[in-house]
């Protein structure tokens, strides 16, 4: 920028025309605006974030009104992303010129009347601010951390929320029976010492519900009882006034509103003391509560209870520092049990509880829809009631449930409810958040590819001690344990591999992203291109029109999910319409590889990721090169069979994805490389294997290897990399030949481990890998019990050998082997005839699952003496194993398939 300042601005004071000198000064000052507004994008969105409590807490008019004012102040942030952007598009640009040309009069008028045009057009902000703060002012309240309690409405609606489970019909309490003898035995019996039992899961699914029933019928074992409704703006002093009033008759209560803390927290103690008391803290979120409360409620060892319930894990994690503890996970109700309940709201008395045969199947796809959550349930059971039995209008209500969430106000405590885990959450979480709504309902979200994206999109910020995808698995980890974020599935090793939304949280953040301009989910259903700003669009249907119909420049993230291939117009368009792209993102089959793609790609210059996983694209255009911001590219099950030369000048890529890519030496050039899997050597496997040794910051490698004669190669790039922490080499089936991995490796941080293919022998250096947390072995072919060799690592919790990974006849885990190993998979080993378990070994086993291993008769020897094993799982074992195998040991986790 500063090049192109010094060149332009003498060249226009000499030779352009009187009014452009002008704009000529305004650009010279562009670089201190820029920095300037950097810096104020962080309090602007803080100022969202507050008016955006306040509309929620609000109705009516004055509900719409802050709605307004949002939707200026987003627009405003926007456009002061876009100048920002603007100005880095032509700084690089300018970087890339011939110099012969940055003097040219055309590019500096240019320059000058867009970005003139576009400062005149953010100071707007000024304008909007000003309105914000006469918007504090007649709520009374310069600090904008009480925006929210605006007029009280907030904590009103907030605490009528928490009421109406208090009173609830028997007939409308169902599906707690088990979940409810738990929590009254924990109540009445076991320890002496005081015990927090806690009850967690996301808003609606009944925990308020299932406590009130359970503390009505156990209060009376109790000399003291208290039920105390904790909102989320609570004071420590307002929560100890509510106990002494429930604990103190009222005619010797004093007088407790001139107290401070330390004197309530006695007197809270003075009336507890010696006493048996249950107190219930319903819906706790702050995860220094226990901290605030633990010193009032004093230890007798009498057999006291605190009973929370609370959508956020962190809350439940943060009393276990300072007293006993047993935690409840609130699951959704079954299929079978929702559709109970549905009926019994839907229909009533009217047809004794039961459905029409008419309306069943319509039935069970609306309670489909609630995905067991008892508050959806029974308000959509509510509202039914009052409607036609008639098949046509229920249809059409399904159809319209997210429009219905939006617009119907007898649907309001479901969005309230769940809205106030929205809220709750800090600033820097909500992006993140509402980032699940740019994918399709019902879609499981891969972990890292979540991850990488919210690094391209700006979400996570650095922290001095950690990478930006550890800062990002925190802010993951967060969202789950504030019930927010459910997990699909986990990887072998106990990772989190998918991860969704509840159906109706989904549908909630759809109209939040459309609200503050977010995200637009584009469907054929539209009948005119959307109108306003947009900072990301998503695409799950009919692409080809979809694309074209929104050209939109201010998007910064576009996703295509959609199983059509997009034509060639489209594809040619998306570098134009979307010149300020930071994440493109095609899934499915929805690109091929057409030539326009190499044309005008390089123009997406801001470009931080790109996916063209699992397309049919062949060839990456030459263009690729030009894209000098990417951090990470997703090839993964597309079909690149060939890298071009460009592709090499990308010095800010972090990840490279794919599998079996074809590298060259130059691949050394890429130094700002972490992630890079899984790739080959392309011809020279020296050259390749000097080029990877170049990449200090690498992390995890996955590397797909030729003959034995490279393994000093291998040997001096592992010692070489100190930052490795996952390994993945792989030999192709078509080498016949076992490969030998035998040399010495220091390899300090290498925690993960995985070798696909025939060995010699199992490498000595594995099992001294001081930090090595989880180990896979696949057709390895080994003749020689590894097992030996791995009993002394102090970390290894996850041990997985894999379809003839080892063809003898014994596998044995010797005597006070593997102290800390947690899960075992056994899986296709074709000549096993005999796991033996030695006295002491696998003490922390959790999980042991066996597939497959047909000539196994018996059952593994040690099996019943292991102490913390909670699941044992045989699937396609022999009849004669399955005969051994004792179901009778009281595991309820231990089955055959």
């Amino acid at each position: 920028m500063a090049n192109l300042l010094e060149i332009v601005a003498p060249f226009a004071v000499d030779y352009l025309q009187t009014p452009l000198k002008k704009a000529v000064k305004s650009v010279m000052e562009v670089p201190k605006d820029v920095a300037d507004m950097k810096d104020k994008l962080d309090g602007i969105q803080a100022i969202i974030h507050d008016v955006d409590k306040m509309a929620a807490a609000e109705e009516g008019n004055s509900h719409d009104g802050l709605k307004a004012k949002l939707k200026q102040l987003v627009e405003t942030s926007f456009c002061m992303e876009d100048i920002v952007d603007e100005c880095m598009i032509h700084e690089e640009k300018q970087l890339g010129d011939d110099p012969g040309c940055k003097a040219l009069p055309c590019k500096a008028i240019d320059f000058v009347k867009t970005t003139a045009s576009r400062l005149q057009f953010a100071y707007m902000n000024e304008d909007v601010k000003s309105e914000f703060r006469g918007i504090k002012e007649r709520n009374g309240s310069e600090d904008s951390s009480q925006i929210q309690s605006s007029g009280g409405n907030q904590n009103i609606t907030f605490h009528n929320l928490r009421m109406a489970p208090l009173y609830l019909k028997e007939a409308e309490v169902l599906g707690f029976d088990g979940p409810g003898d738990t929590l009254e035995k924990w109540l009445k019996e076991g320890r002496e010492e005081r015990t927090v039992i806690s009850v967690v899961g996301m808003g609606g699914l009944g925990k308020t519900t299932l406590v009130k029933k359970v503390f009505d019928k156990v209060r009376t074992h109790f000399t003291l009882h208290a039920w105390i409704t904790v909102s989320q703006s609570y004071t420590a002093e307002g929560l100890l006034r509510d106990m002494l009033l429930e604990f103190v008759e009222e005619e010797k209560r004093g007088d407790y509103s001139s107290m401070d803390k330390k004197s309530l927290i006695d007197q809270v103690r003075k009336h507890l003391h010696h006493k048996r008391y249950v107190v219930v803290f319903d819906d706790v979120w702050n995860t220094l509560f226990w901290q605030e409360m633990e010193f009032a409620l004093i230890d007798d060892e009498n057999g006291s209870r605190i009973l929370i319930t609370t959508r956020n894990q962190d809350a439940v994690n943060s009393c276990k520092r300072s007293a006993a503890i047993q935690v409840h996970e609130l699951k959704p109700l079954t299929l079978e049990k929702s559709l109970e309940l549905f009926y019994t709201k839907a229909f009533g008395s009217d047809f004794n509880g039961r459905c029409p045969s008419n309306l069943k199947d319509i039935s069970t796809e609306i309670v489909k829809k609630c995905q067991g959550l008892p508050l959806a349930i029974v308000v959509i059971g509510g509202l039914l009631f009052d409607k036609k039995r008639e098949i046509l209008k229920w249809q059409r209500f399904y159809q319209n449930l997210s429009c219905e969430l939006g617009k119907n106000p007898s649907l309001n405590p479901v969005k309230r409810i769940l809205g106030f885990s929205y809220h709750d959450l800090p600033y820097n979480l909500k992006p993140c958040f509402l980032y699940f709504g740019i994918y399709p309902e019902d879609y499981k979200v891969e972990r890292g590819t979540l991850i990488l994206q919210w690094i391209a999109e700006g979400f996570v910020k650095s922290e001095a001690t950690e990478t930006l995808e550890e800062v990002a698995e925190k802010y993951l980890n967060e969202l789950i344990q504030r019930s927010l974020v459910q997990v699909s599935s986990f990887t072998k090793g106990g990772k989190i591999k998918y991860c969704g939304v509840h159906d109706l949280v989904h549908e909630i953040i759809r109209e939040k992203n459309e609200d503050l301009s977010f995200c637009h989910s584009a469907s054929e259903r539209e009948n005119s291109p959307r109108s306003g700003m947009i900072r990301r669009l998503t695409i799950a249907s009919d692409s080809n029109n979809l694309v074209g119909s929104v050209g939109n420049s201010n998007i910064r993230s576009l996703h295509v999910f959609s199983d059509e291939e997009l034509s060639e117009s489209s594809v040619k368009r998306m570098p134009t319409n979307y010149r300020l792209l930071r994440v493109l993102h095609f899934e499915r089959n929805s690109l091929y590889n057409y030539v326009p793609l190499t044309e005008n790609f390089g123009d997406l210059s801001l470009l931080t990721y790109l996916s063209f996983r699992n397309s049919k694209i062949v060839d990456l255009p030459k263009s690729i090169g030009v894209l000098h911001n990417l951090e990470t590219l997703d090839l993964r099950e597309s079909r690149v069979l060939v890298m071009p030369r460009e592709f090499y000048k990308l010095k800010k890529l972090r990840h490279l994805l794919g599998f079996r890519l074809p590298i060259e030496g130059s691949i050394g050039d890429l130094t700002s490389l972490e992630t890079l899997c899984e790739v080959k050597a392309n011809h020279d496997t020296e050259e390749v294997m000097k080029g990877l040794e170049r990449l200090a910051q690498l992390r995890v490698l996955g590397l797909t290897l030729v003959p034995s004669h490279h393994k000093s190669s291998l040997c001096s790039l592992i010692n070489k990399m100190q930052r490795l922490d996952k390994l993945y080499i792989t030999t192709p089936r078509s080498l016949l030949r076992r490969i030998d991995l035998q040399f010495d490796v220091c390899a300090p941080v290498l925690q993960k481990v995985r070798i696909v293919g025939g060995l010699k022998e199992f490498p000595n250096w594995v099992a001294k890998l001081p930090n090595l947390v989880t180990l896979s072995l696949t057709r390895t072919r080994l003749t020689v019990d590894p097992l030996p060799l791995l009993t002394d690592l102090p970390y290894l919790s996850s041990l997985f050998i894999n379809r003839s990974a080892y063809d003898g006849e014994v596998l044995q885990f010797p005597n006070r082997g593997f102290q800390n190993l947690k899960q075992i998979l056994l899986n296709r080993l074709y000549g096993l005839k005999s796991i033996v378990i030695e006295d002491g070994a696998l003490p922390s086993l959790e999980k042991f699952k066996l597939v497959r291993i047909p000539e196994l008769k018996e059952v593994p020897s040690g099996l019943y003496k292991l102490p913390k094993l909670e699941v044992f799982h045989a699937i396609h074992m022999s009849p004669e194993f399955q005969e051994n195998f004792n179901l009778n040991r009281g595991q309820r986790q231990w089955i055959i398939e």
